[in-house]
C-alpha cells in the first residue's frame, strides 16, 4: 500500500498548470504581491537586516535573488531571508483550522526554486498552490498547537515537496524529499509563547530553508526515511497527529489558496474581528470614560493571544501583535492598527497601558463553535454613566467570507511600500505581480532598488 508520502508526491508529480482554474491563479498573484508588501514594509526591521547580511554572505551568480536586491545567492537562504522578511510584521496572509497558520511562509521557497531551477512565473504560481495545499490540508486534518508543536512542523513539508516539484523530482525523490524534511524539522511552540523573540518571523522561513534543502539533497540522490508519517516513530505517532492519514489533496478545482485570508491589520489573526469591532464601536466611545472593555472570545483566541501575562505588559513588537487586548486598545485610542502601533515607545504609552488594566478577555462557550469557519469575538464596552456598546464580528475585513477587494490590496501594498521604493516602482511591482504568469525571469519582479536607510 502507498504510503502518505508516496501519495502527496504522486499528488504533486501529476499537478500541472493547466489544472488551476482562473480564480487560483489570480488568488496566487494577489498573495506574491501581499507578500513582497509585508516585505517591504518589515525591509529595516532586525529580523530583515540579519537575514538579509546572511543571505547575502554568500553569493550565486545565477541564483536567487534577495528581494529588494541584485544580489543572488542560493535557494535555501533566499528562501529563509524573504521568508523572514514576509512573516515579521504578522501582516501576511492565514488560515485558520484545526491548526491555524500563514501559508503564504511557502512563496519564499517557491520563488527562490523557481529561479534556481531556471523556471517561469506559471511554475512559481504552481508551486506556491502545492505549498498552500500541503500545508493547508495537514492543517485541517490535526492540531499541531495542541501538543506542544509548531505549526511550521507542517511547512518543512510543504516547501519540500514544492521546491521538489519545481525541481522536476520523480515521485521516489519527492517522497524521500518528503522524509529528509520530516525527520529533522520538528519545531516546538515555545517560539510564540510568552514575551516573544525576532524568532517569531524566522521560525518558518527556517523550515522553509530546510525543506529547499531537503529537496536539494534528494535531487542529488540522497534518501530519507520511508514512512515519514505512519511509522512507528514517524510524525503521526510522535506529533500525536493521527488523521494525517485522512489527507485529501485538491483536485478538480479545489484548492486551499482560494481559502485562504489576506489580513487587514497587522495583529495576529484571531484578533482581526477584536480590531474590527472596535473600530465599529469607535464613533460611539470616549476614550476618557471607558470603565471596561470586555471581549467575549473563543478557545483559540484566549489560548494564543489572550491569556499569558506577558500579553498585558509586551516589551516586544512580536508579542505585542500577539496581544489582543494591546490591538484592541490601540484600535480604541487611534483608529487604527498599523506597523506605528507597535513602536517601542507606544508598548509603554500610559493611555494604552491604561485601557488594557481595564481590558478583560474571556472564553465564552457559545462562541466556540464559530470557529474556525469564523472568528467570533464580542466586545462590551461600559462606560463611567453606566452606558454599554457592543459589537460580535465573526467575519472581519479580509476573510475569505468578507474578502479585500484587488484595489483594497494594492492599497495595502502601496501603503506598505511607501518610504521603502519609490512610488514609480511600486506600481512596476503591482504590474509585474499581477502578470506573474507571463513573466519568465522572476528577476523582472523581485530584484528591484529600495530606498532609504
Amino acid at each position: 500500500m502507498a504510503t502518505i508520502g508516496r501519495k502527496m508526491a504522486t499528488w504533486a508529480k501529476q499537478l500541472a498548470y493547466d489544472q488551476l482554474p482562473e480564480k487560483t491563479v489570480h488568488e496566487t498573484k494577489r498573495r506574491v504581491l501581499d507578500s513582497i508588501g509585508t516585505a517591504l514594509g518589515a525591509y529595516w526591521s532586525p529580523p530583515g537586516k540579519i537575514t538579509r547580511e546572511v543571505a547575502m554572505a554568500t553569493a550565486e551568480p545565477n541564483g536567487c535573488t534577495v528581494w529588494g536586491t541584485q544580489h543572488r545567492t542560493n535557494p535555501a537562504l533566499a528562501a529563509f531571508a524573504n521568508g523572514a522578511m514576509v512573516r515579521y510584521l504578522d501582516f501576511n496572509d492565514t488560515y485558520l483550522s484545526k491548526e491555524p497558520a500563514h501559508p503564504s511562509d511557502n512563496i519564499s521557497a517557491a520563488v527562490a526554486v523557481t529561479q534556481a531551477a531556471g523556471k517561469t512565473g506559471k511554475d512559481a504560481i504552481l508551486g506556491s498552490v502545492i505549498g498552500y495545499e500541503i500545508q493547508c490540508r495537514l492543517c485541517d486534518a490535526d492540531s499541531l498547537r495542541a501538543h506542544g508543536w509548531d505549526h511550521v512542523t507542517y511547512g518543512a513539508l510543504s516547501t519540500a515537496l514544492l521546491a521538489g516539484k519545481l525541481w522536476d523530482l520523480d515521485e521516489d525523490q519527492l517522497e524521500h524529499a518528503l522524509g529528509l524534511a520530516g525527520v529533522c524539522n520538528i519545531a516546538t511552540r515555545q517560539t510564540r509563547t510568552g514575551q516573544m523573540s525576532h524568532w517569531k518571523a524566522c521560525a518558518f522561513s527556517n523550515a522553509a530553508r530546510n525543506g529547499v534543502f531537503a529537496a536539494d539533497l534528494a535531487r542529488r540522490g540522497m534518501t530519507g526515511p520511508y514512512e515519514i508519517f505512519e511509522g512507528p516513530k514517524g510524525l503521526m505517532n510522535e506529533l500525536s497527529i493521527p488523521d494525517a492519514k485522512n489527507v485529501v489533496l485538491g483536485t478538480k478545482g479545489d484548492f486551499m489558496i482560494d481559502k485562504t485570508y489576506i489580513k487587514f491589520w497587522p495583529a495576529e489573526y484571531h484578533a482581526q474581528s477584536a480590531i474590527d469591532a472596535m473600530l465599529q464601536l469607535r464613533p460611539q466611545i470616549d476614550v476618557n470614560k471607558v470603565e471596561e472593555i470586555h471581549i467575549g472570545s473563543f478557545e483559540a483566541a484566549v489560548s494564543i493571544i489572550g491569556s499569558e501575562p506577558e500579553k498585558w505588559r509586551p516589551t516586544s513588537r512580536e508579542t505585542a501583535d500577539h496581544s489582543m487586548g494591546y490591538c484592541t486598545a490601540v484600535a480604541l485610542i487611534d483608529g487604527d492598527v498599523t506597523r506605528e502601533s507597535f513602536a517601542d515607545e507606544r508598548l509603554n504609552d500610559p493611555q494604552v497601558l491604561g485601557l488594557l488594566d481595564k481590558t478583560k478577555i474571556v472564553e465564552e462557550p457559545e462562541l466556540n463553535p464559530g470557529y474556525p469557519k469564523g472568528i467570533p469575538n464580542h466586545i462590551i464596552v461600559t462606560l463611567s454613566d453606566g452606558k454599554k456598546v457592543d459589537k460580535r464580528v465573526d467575519f472581519p475585513r479580509g476573510h475569505a467570507e468578507n474578502p479585500m477587494t484587488d484595489e483594497e490590496v494594492f492599497a495595502k501594498f502601496r501603503k506598505l511600500a511607501d518610504g521603502v521604493v519609490t512610488g514609480v516602482t511600486a506600481e512596476q511591482i503591482i504590474d509585474r505581480a499581477m502578470r506573474l504568469d507571463e513573466l519568465t525571469d522572476l528577476s523582472e519582479l523581485f530584484a528591484f532598488d529600495v530606498t532609504g536607510r
